[in-house]
């Protein structure tokens, strides 16, 4: 399978899916990596140009571990917008050239406006993709492509469906995560939190609920065309 992750920041990735994507790797899948925002407004002392440039070396380093194919929409941090035709001409771009079986993203009630946005950009952008006569210079229509979408930040107001066993994935995930040096000093500073800490509490709390050490979970996009008589995500 083809597989596309299209997460807003270059460091939400590894914290939301990092070890699905991991074992859909190691089991033979193509993974496509989409951030959407560029993450230039994600610290206290670097300037947004520099930083843009900083975050871009930290996301393909991460990706480079795992031989995930990496793809910036490189929209600025705080302006992802579902209902902006630029952006969305990009999504759709992204959508066609990766040809996914499966997307995972955002929940539609995260925690900041720009996932938010993310995830509204992709249910819009993945439909529209698949209408051969809709901005047809951005590339082959696809097929209606199911959508998973994963844990929100700390958690908060998300009930997983399902869950993937990540136990022999987490260290690879989390040396994935230290790549992103300059995030975990803006979390450290602006949140007051240790980003590798956070996100093993949560895979442990996923695992806890699954019967395993560690997990992600995830929740369907349930509408038609969307199902699939299978299990996507991974075993």
């Amino acid at each position: 399978m083809r597989i596309l992750a299209v997460m807003c920041h270059p460091d939400d990735m590894e914290l939301c899916c990092g070890g699905t994507l991991i074992k859909y790797k190691k089991q033979g899948h193509e993974v496509f990596v989409c951030h959407v925002a560029n993450g230039n407004m994600g610290h206290m002392e670097i300037m947004p140009e520099e930083l843009r440039e900083i975050r871009a070396k930290e996301a393909k380093k991460s990706c480079d571990m795992a031989g995930f194919r990496l793809i910036s929409a490189d929209i600025g941090d705080l302006t992802v917008n579902s209902g902006n035709e630029e952006q969305l001409s990009k999504m759709i771009a992204i959508i066609r050239y990766a040809k996914p079986d499966v997307i995972i993203t955002h929940s539609p009630n995260d925690y900041c406006s720009d996932h938010v946005e993310t995830s509204k950009l992709v249910f819009k952008a993945s439909f529209d993709a698949s209408c051969p006569h809709f901005m047809p210079h951005l590339g082959e229509a696809t097929a209606v492509t199911p959508i998973y979408y994963s844990d929100t930040d700390s958690g908060m107001n998300f009930i997983p469906t399902e869950y993937v066993d990540i136990t022999e994935e987490m260290e690879l995930k989390e040396k994935m995560l230290s790549c992103h040096e300059s995030q975990a000093k803006w979390l450290k500073d602006h949140d007051g939190i240790d980003v590798i800490e956070e996100q093993r509490k949560l895979a442990a709390l996923r695992g806890t609920q699954c019967g395993v050490k560690y997990a992600e979970g995830f929740t369907p996009l349930i509408a038609s065309q969307r199902m699939r008589p299978y299990r996507v995500l991974p075993q």
